[in-house]
């Protein structure tokens, strides 16, 4: 694909995009002794965070985290205990980054675009967790959602990051892993760059917008966009 119009900034999703959430499977192997309980953990994350925007209410994204790790555990007839909440916390602030993120951070650095990110996880303190992966020094500006108070894929997020940056929506190309997050970008007049990791797929049905741009691998995904770019 080749558009003149075609978005010089990139906006990058951070959890799972860029950060491996796998790192958080030995918290969920040892309490639940299921790694895989950690996708039910995170599907119920996400299904929270968008049920309280959808409900005009609000809470942190890590509380609301910490709530459905021990929803879950009731589910699964678990003990949560103080210290595993810890683990989560400590695990979630150091995950790694993909193996394939910083040469695309990096090709895409290297051609001229402007890098960014937008997640649903509050601020925190220094080092954060682009800093503890090495990778907050590609990034001109991280976003999250705390001004607005509602969870991506509210319109009001993607807004935020124009707004911030001077710039229509229309300048945006948001990157992830997650669909409903390059849906919802595209709904707010970004363009959609999606990102096939593992447990992620397109869901085709009427009326949901198709990626601009597809790959199973970021650096794929990161040549597909220097590709669209003019010369």
């Amino acid at each position: 694909m080749s558009d003149d119009n075609f978005p010089s900034i990139i906006v990058f999703d951070v959890n799972e995009t860029l950060l491996d959430i796998n790192s958080l499977e030995p918290l969920f192997a040892r309490v639940f002794g299921n790694r895989n309980v950690l996708r039910e953990w995170f599907a119920q994350l996400i299904l929270y965070s968008q049920t309280m925007t959808l409900s005009g209410l609000y809470s942190p994204f890590g509380e609301l985290g910490v709530g459905a790790l021990r929803m879950v555990a009731t589910i699964h007839q678990v003990t949560i205990t103080d210290s595993d909440i810890v683990e989560l916390k400590q695990r979630m602030s150091s995950m790694p980054a993909h193996p394939d993120v910083v040469p695309a951070l990096t090709r895409l650095r290297d051609a001229g675009f402007r890098l960014v990110t937008l997640t649903n996880s509050a601020s925190s303190a220094s080092p954060t967790p682009l800093d503890n992966a090495g990778l907050s020094h590609f990034f001109e500006r991280t976003f999250n959602i705390e001004t607005v108070g509602k969870f991506k894929p509210a319109p009001e997020t993607y807004h935020l990051v124009a707004k911030e940056l001077s710039v229509e929506t229309a300048d945006l190309c948001l990157v992830a892993c997650h669909l409903w997050d390059t849906i919802g970008a595209q709904a707010a007049g970004c363009r959609g760059a999606f990102l096939t990791r593992p447990h992620n797929a397109i869901l085709v049905a009427a009326g949901v917008p198709s990626p601009d741009l597809i790959a199973s691998e970021l650096t794929t995904l990161a040549d597909k966009i220097i590709l669209s770019r003019p010369a």
